[in-house]
């Protein structure tokens, strides 16, 4: 398994990052995190943590490779108990759930843990005891899954024989074998080909029709477009917690409009800074501007009509919507900012 993270070697305190309303169509809270943090001796893995994942959510967890990610996981699982803070997973204190809560939880690893000496049935078969699966009432629910991760035609092959993407979707065979209601997928995607990926994220969406609750961590930040919520942690921190449309807004203030017209220079801001709704102006390109409004659609026709208005031709104009790698960036370095963190300091953590 993968050693625990490391963090810095001093405690910042840092207030909580912006948090979403409560969602909408989503149910009861599942996990809760209120300030949590973990230590290992004077190394701080991850501190702040405030979020709150509900029923039926696909709940991501975005960040680097060494970021607290999986300590994060180890905390609501139980395997780690809090140096501070509070953690529940459906209202019971993560390092003491009751059985009933506990059997009600799967967790994929990041590291392929099954044996390799054994079929895939037979791997199934061994995590369906673990959970005190009837010999006979396993029968259909081994088809279940291994049909779900498209597995079923290979169950007589030992695990060693199957490739790395296969053995994680066996890996996630077993995280289902027992119906559970919350999963932890800690980068399910994580060094499979882009093809196989698109496939497990269609699992999970199947998931979360059928009403299950998942987090997933993941170091791939585009995937963060496939959640209903997102934590973004930054060194140890979750700097900021919404859905992935309000993250962008929260990144760069607003939302983007590029417009593009020969004229369009310095001398044209003040026909821009007259628009309501207009944030910010960035001219610096020459025949090109970047305007962030409170709202693109609505403020478009405003901007058509002021240049037109001066005679100047419009060549374009669109909303931009930054890929959710420059939002990640861009929220990281506003966290520096407010923080004070440098950018030296952000390496060495």
């Amino acid at each position: 398994m993968q050693q625990p993270d490391q963090g810095r070697a001093t405690s910042v305190t840092v207030a909580p990052p912006p948090q979403a309303a409560a969602p909408q169509g989503f149910g009861r809270p599942v996990i809760v995190m209120k300030n949590a943090a973990k230590r290992f001796g004077d190394a701080v893995a991850v501190e702040g943590l405030n979020f709150t994942v509900h029923e039926g959510e696909i709940f991501g967890f975005i960040g680097p490779s060494g970021s607290g990610k999986t300590t994060t996981i180890r905390l609501m699982n139980g395997t780690y108990a809090p140096s501070e803070g509070s953690v529940t997973v459906f209202g019971e204190p993560a390092g003491a759930m009751p059985g009933r809560v506990r059997e009600s939880i799967g967790y994929l690893p990041q590291l392929f843990i099954l044996y390799p000496n054994l079929s895939v049935k037979e791997n199934i078969d061994f995590s369906a005891s673990l959970y005190g699966l009837s010999w006979f009432g396993r029968r259909k629910r081994r088809r279940e899954v291994l049909e779900f991760v498209e597995l079923w035609d290979h169950r007589g092959k030992l695990a060693r024989d199957i490739s790395g993407g296969m053995q994680r979707r066996l890996g996630l065979a077993s995280s289902l074998i027992h119906d559970p209601r919350l999963i932890f997928l800690d980068e399910p995607t994580a060094g499979i080909d882009p093809i196989l990926r698109a496939k497990f994220w269609d699992a999970f969406r199947e998931l979360k029709a059928q009403g299950r609750s998942l987090f997933v961590t993941t170091q791939y930040v585009t995937e963060a477009e496939y959640c209903d919520h997102v934590a973004v942690l930054g060194h140890g921190q979750v700097i900021a917690v919404d859905t992935p449309e309000n993250l962008r807004a929260l990144a760069y203030g607003g939302e983007i409009i590029d417009v593009r017209a020969a004229q369009i220079g310095h001398a044209t801001r003040p026909l821009f800074a007259r628009l309501a709704g207009v944030r910010s102006i960035d001219t610096s390109v020459p025949g090109r501007a970047r305007l962030v409004v409170e709202d693109a659609p609505s403020s478009m026709p405003g901007v058509m009509e002021v240049l037109r208005g001066e005679n100047i031709e419009v060549e374009g104009i669109e909303q931009y919507r930054p890929t959710f790698d420059e939002v990640f960036v861009r929220l990281v370095e506003r966290h520096q900012e407010e923080t004070g963190e440098t950018l030296e300091e952000a390496a060495r953590a």
